[in-house]
């Protein structure tokens, strides 16, 4: 009887067994990290709005803050073209977070992002959120942000959509990072 080569059913399952507890032990990791990932991304988006932001009051000083995500964004014009480069279509954030839906939600990244502020033209604040799309899913927190450019995270976690300006300076405390 010759002898044959080749690996038994007990060695292959012993082998799909450990790759099996290797997994189990790594997806969990990896998850948290993915969460991790997109709350740092959130607080550095809300920077990026802060900014936007400030061009946006430099470049309009006569209607204030931005009260729109589209007012920001590109609001579907060519960026490209100087003449489509107005109050209503600044193009200084990307079409992903200055979307269609004006003060939001806006998803990006684990996060829907939105925009409040006051109706008086010209517009003195404006408030940011970033809102965890599914807490302990996608994001472990919230983010606020207003014109003094401190970006604020909220300590009791709770599913949001846009806050105002007292919730926000009063509800969530600064970041450190």
């Amino acid at each position: 009887m010759r002898k044959q080569k080749g690996f038994s059913l007990i060695e292959l399952l012993i082998v799909v067994a450990i790759i099996l507890i290797i997994a189990a032990i790594a997806i969990p990791s990896l998850l948290r990290s993915r969460m991790a990932a997109n709350d740092s991304a959130a607080a550095s988006t809300l920077r990026t709005l802060n900014t936007a932001e400030i061009s946006y009051l430099t470049a309009y000083p006569g209607t204030g803050y931005a009260q729109s995500l589209t007012a920001l964004g590109p609001a579907g014009k060519d960026c490209t073209l100087v003449a489509s480069v107005t109050a209503a279509s600044a193009c200084l954030i990307d079409d992903k977070i200055g979307c269609a839906t004006a003060k939001g939600p806006c998803p990006k990244g684990g996060h829907n992002y939105y925009i409040d502020g006051t109706a008086a033209v010209p517009a003195q604040d404006y408030v940011l959120t970033a809102s965890a799309i599914a807490l302990g899913t996608s994001a472990t927190k919230n983010y606020c942000g207003l014109p003094d450019g401190v970006i604020r995270v909220q300590t009791t976690l709770a599913q949001t959509a846009g806050v105002d300006v007292t919730t926000c300076s009063t509800t969530y405390t600064a970041t450190t990072s």
